[in-house]
This record gives C-alpha cells, structure tokens and sequence, in this order.
C-alpha cells in the first residue's frame, strides 16, 4: 500500500489515561538511503517529516512519533504562527517590523513607505507582489554585503542566486556559485551580513579550516552573535509567507 505524501495521524491516549488524542500533522519520506526510521520538525510547514528506509513501512513511522509524540508535540507548539501575505500582517524587514498595506488605486507594484510595505493594485495579486519585492529586495541586500566582501579577499563569485530552502542559509558550490535564502532579507543587516561573509571566504576556501574561519572574522565581527540569532529566531522566518 502506498505512503499517503501528507496526512493528519491520530495517536490516541494510552489506555485509561485522560487526555485528548493527539493529532500531529505528518509527511512521509521513503529514502533508499535511510538506514532508519527517523523524524525531523520543519518549521517552514508546521509538520513532522518522517524518513523511512526500505522495507519499513506507516507502522514503524507511528511507533517512532508514538515513542516521541511528547518531544514531537512540545516543537509544534514552540512553532511561531504562520504569517500569511495579506493586508495588516505584520513581518520584519532588515529585523524591523513592517506591516503590509494595500493600497489597489496606487501603482509601482510593492515598495517600502515608512514601516510599512505599500502593495498596489487587485487583492488578488497582493501574495504574489510581497513575495517578489521580498526577493529583490533580498537580492540587492544581499549583492550589496558582497561586494566590499569579495573585494577584500580579491575573490567574485561566478553568480549569486536566491532560494527558498529549509535549513540553509546560505552555500557556496565548487564552480563559485553563491546561494542564499531569499528569507535573509528578513533578518537584521548585521546577521545578512555574516552569512554573506561566510560563504564568500568559502571562494577562498571551501571547507571550515581554521584558515576559513580566520577568513571569516577578518570580513565579520558578528559570527557568534548572529548564529545565535538564526538558531533563535530562523525558525520563524521559514514560517512566513
């Protein structure tokens, strides 16, 4: 029988005892790499991901988030609410809070307007224009921080990308190509700004030697702070839009 991608799974009280049954949202993963069973919270869905390996089956998977359904229960909680694109809601910029405002008789798309992101035109379109302003916004940040960076350790990356992945922030592959998530937009200039150091000393090296990170505190004093940062409040970023 085939795995259901997404389902609500039901686990219910041990016998006699007074409490709700618990429902935890879940998406199945088959991996022929897996060597077990195996679980993961990702934030950016609200859900539990639960790997299994050939030949283990639903039931195994439910035996594990049986096994860990208080651990399981406790992350979802600690999740923060999910932020929609839509008029009033309120999301941080550079680690500021702006709140989006529609205004459908202005023009110029979306654009900052005090503290506030302005979204012109039909509501329809409102998801779409915050989605894509966010991203070249993120996009100039970004290229902006590399710059000095690069020039200080004579390096250009081949191109920079953005993307919408679920547990980097940012990554450097062999050919020179820099990707970062377009949620660091999101974050103070000063963490947006170690994460960019970070991947341009992996054009110099590409490993995490103690050359690279001498490297890294040569472009930024905020290593230790800003990965403490993301660690607290990533999470929340990836829960947004």
């Amino acid at each position: 029988m085939a795995l259901p991608e997404s389902e609500i799974v039901v686990l219910p009280p041990p016998r006699g005892a007074l409490a709700p049954a618990a429902r935890i949202p879940v998406r199945w993963r088959a991996s022929a790499r897996a060597r077990r069973v195996s679980l993961l919270i990702c934030p950016r869905e609200g859900e539990v991901v639960v790997t299994l390996p050939p030949r283990a089956g639903r039931r195994a998977g439910i035996a594990l988030l049986r096994q860990h359904e208080a651990w399981v229960l406790e992350r979802l909680a600690a999740l923060a609410p999910p932020i929609e694109f839509a008029p009033g809601a309120k999301l941080l910029l550079g680690g500021e809070t702006h709140a989006i405002r529609h205004e459908p008789r202005r023009r110029g798309g979306a654009f900052i307007e005090g503290r506030e992101i302005v979204v012109t035109g039909a509501r329809e379109f409102l998801p779409r224009r915050v989605g894509d302003f966010l991203r070249a916004e993120a996009k100039r940040r970004i290229g902006a921080l590399a710059v000095p960076h690069a020039a200080a350790l004579g390096v250009k990356p081949r191109v920079i990308r953005l993307k919408d992945t679920r547990s980097r922030w940012g990554s450097c592959a062999p050919d020179g190509t820099l990707a970062f998530s377009w949620r660091l937009v999101m974050a103070p200039e000063w963490v947006t700004d170690y994460v960019v150091a970070h991947e341009i000393a992996h054009l110099r090296e590409l490993n995490h030697s103690v050359r690279f990170w001498a490297l890294v505190e040569q472009l930024t004093p905020n290593r230790d702070a800003a990965v403490e940062w993301l660690r607290a409040q990533g999470p929340a970023l990836l829960r947004v839009g």
